[in-house]
């Protein structure tokens, strides 16, 4: 599936509508201690999937799988620890 580039330089939060299976790939200009979060809503459609570039970690070492309702929104919120290391937990169906 396509990649979901973020340059976070522009911002420290972002929003993305999965319109397919898509993957969070590896940022661009992360700054240690950056922190944000990105909101993940699901299309009219749903049932899409989301992937992670291996720069992200997840507590217990196991990425979340996100809501697939129509319409759902979960937030990941992350800080950067590294140039390899994004370290992220996932707050499902907040809206």
């Amino acid at each position: 599936g396509e990649s979901i580039a973020s340059d976070l330089a522009l911002n420290n939060n972002y929003s993305v509508t999965l319109a397919g299976n898509r993957t969070l790939g590896q940022p661009t200009n992360q700054t240690v201690g950056q922190s944000g979060s990105i909101f993940v809503t699901q299309d009219g459609t749903g049932s899409r999937t989301l992937a992670y570039h291996a720069d992200w970690k997840w507590a217990g070492g196991t990425a979340p799988t996100l809501s697939t309702a129509a319409a759902s929104v979960d937030r990941i919120d992350y800080i950067v620890d590294g140039d390899i290391n994004i370290h992220a937990v996932a707050t499902l169906a907040v809206a």
